[in-house]
């Protein structure tokens, strides 16, 4: 088996002033990491993290023991990175990552990302949270219903970084043909249900960065109130080289699994998104699904593109006019 097709989205969501969750997608080597930390330290600890998980080899022995030595790999990097830098003091980051072998998927977890399958049209929640809510929860001192809204849910009891050694819990998943998995942080399941998840799932089936988008801006309607990252992927009975991922606009380090990294405060980067809503009526329906990152309309595209060539055509005649005076 391999993976057939990916899909992936990363939003700041509508409270945060920066992104804090990186990703990774390099087939056969997923990832998700949320971070943790004064100004920017949480960026920094989920990118050093992603970086760790792409770049290490810790040999080629392969199932639970590389992906745990992959993850241990990024906690000393992280562990190192706070402890010799004051600004990124305390710093950490959940991690959540699945390597792809054959009929076998790998996962190794620490922290409150989750890792799900939807198999024959069912959600399953494959991965335990770190955090003091499930602690509770399992306990008994809480019920479900008051695990979904309690103030604590975000704290977790267990981030790489926080100490020189990270208890990592691995698992297997053997694998069937058309099995979707995807991986998220904490913006996306605080904020949209399982039954919600599963729903747009299944109708994205085909079409995975339209799942992860739609997810997103779910999160988003809901409130947005944390960074929201998807990465789904897909298997397929075929063993050959299949992976199919939009790359449209990307960045090569993007393409490559890492998010490149944040600009600096005094530079603006205006995404596509956005600058296209600038050109649609503001208000309008279609102006508002761009800033959410959803599809535009065909309509709303060539009213787009019409726009942009007057823009040309008007800079063209100005700049005529000068050379002429």
């Amino acid at each position: 088996m391999s993976v057939r097709a990916v899909g992936r989205e990363s939003n700041t969501g509508n409270k945060r002033r920066r992104n804090e969750d990186s990703f990774v997608v390099a087939p056969p080597l997923f990832a998700v990491a949320d971070g943790m930390g004064g100004a920017q330290a949480g960026e920094v600890a989920s990118k050093l993290a992603a970086a760790a998980l792409r770049d290490t080899d810790p040999g080629s022995k392969g199932g639970e023991e590389h992906v745990a030595a992959l993850i241990q790999e990024a906690n000393r990097r992280v562990y190192e990175r706070s402890n010799a830098d004051p600004s990124a003091s305390g710093m950490g980051t959940t991690i959540t990552a699945a390597l792809v072998e054959g009929t076998r998927v790998t996962f190794g977890h620490v922290g409150d990302s989750r890792a799900y399958l939807l198999r024959d049209g069912v959600l399953e929640q494959l991965t335990e949270d770190h955090s003091l809510v499930n602690e509770l929860l399992k306990s008994g001192k809480l019920s479900p219903e008051e695990a979904e809204t309690h103030p604590q849910r975000s704290v977790i009891t267990r981030a790489l970084g926080t100490d020189p050694d990270v208890d990592v819990d691995t698992f297997v998943v053997e694998a069937k043909a058309a099995d979707l998995f995807m991986i998220c942080s904490d913006g996306l399941t605080t904020m949209v249900d399982d039954e919600d998840i599963l729903d747009l799932l299944v109708r994205h089936h085909d079409d995975l960065d339209r799942a992860a988008k739609a997810l997103v801006a779910a999160a988003n309607r809901a409130g947005g109130e944390d960074n929201i990252t998807v990465v789904a992927f897909t298997i397929s009975a075929d063993d050959g080289d299949t992976v199919q991922m939009s790359v449209a606009g990307e960045d090569d380090d993007t393409l490559h699994g890492v998010q490149p990294p944040a600009p600096a405060l005094d530079t603006m980067v205006v995404p596509a998104d956005e600058v296209e809503a600038a050109f649609l009526a503001p208000g309008s329906p279609e102006a508002l699904a761009a800033v959410r990152g959803e599809p535009i309309s065909p309509a709303a595209r060539a009213r787009l593109v019409l726009a942009m060539l007057a823009l040309l055509a008007l800079a063209a005649v100005l700049l005529i006019w000068g050379l002429l005076r």
